[in-house]
């Protein structure tokens, strides 16, 4: 119908079409929906505007999800921890119940088990002491070694967690301790607190990271700082 228009010299029709025609050749090429971008009779400017806004919305969720990684990091990383502390707990318990009944657990935790709101203030507290913020707007994971013979209590922490008020793909862990004093009465038992670091400098590590790579290293850490709990501990007994 339109074609024999064009043969008699109407040729408006058949620009409109070869108009539309190159228009969604470039809207494919572009990657727009061209029959969505018609119906929205959008302009082109408009379509391609909306194109790259969707492209750099997924490219930075991909980007997002690839600093992510570095919580199976942490993961390892605290499995790592739970193993070391479990012997080692064991092994305090067992030397320390010549001062009295000693009762020894190591509790794991974090976002994967509901928990990772747990110790936040120790945790926050210990980053602003070396300048650093702690972000629990990310994933948080810890392990907590405790033991306690007659009045005395020791519960060790080690924090994994994000740090930088952004996404970084970089994590630390950090160890503190908590050494309690229990004292008796007719009616209740109160507790007398003190808080410390065990580690002089975090344990940092990216979303790069294998932690096979870095278990040796991690473990020296790790002892390094329980080292420095059992000390304190052990001269308050």
């Amino acid at each position: 119908m339109r074609l024999p228009s064009a043969d008699l010299g109407g040729l408006a029709e058949l620009a409109t079409i070869f108009a539309r025609l190159e228009r969604n050749a470039i809207l494919q090429a572009l990657s727009v929906d061209a029959d969505a971008e018609i119906s929205r009779q959008q302009s082109l400017t408009s379509a391609v505007i909306g194109s790259l806004a969707d492209k750099f919305s997924k490219r930075r969720v991909q980007k997002l999800a690839e600093l992510r990684q570095v919580n199976a990091v942490a993961v390892e990383l605290r499995a790592q921890a739970q193993a070391a502390l479990e012997a080692s707990f064991n092994e305090i318990e067992s030397t320390v119940a010549d001062v009295g009944p000693a009762d020894a657990f190591v509790h794991s935790g974090g976002s994967d088990h509901g928990n990772a709101h747990w110790y936040k203030f120790e945790v926050v507290s210990s980053a602003k002491s070396v300048g650093k913020f702690a972000n629990f707007s990310e994933d948080h994971y810890f392990i907590k070694g405790s033991v306690r013979a007659a009045r005395e209590r020791l519960v060790f922490v080690v924090s994994f967690h994000h740090v930088g008020r952004e996404l970084t793909g970089i994590m630390e862990a950090t160890a503190f301790s908590k050494l309690e004093s229990y004292e008796g009465s007719e009616d209740r038992e109160s507790v007398e607190e003190s808080f410390f670091l065990c580690s002089l400098e975090p344990f940092v590590f990216t979303h790069q990271t294998k932690a096979e790579e870095i278990a040796e290293a991690f473990s020296r850490w790790l002892d390094s700082a329980l080292a420095v709990a059992v000390k304190e501990y052990g001269d308050r007994l």
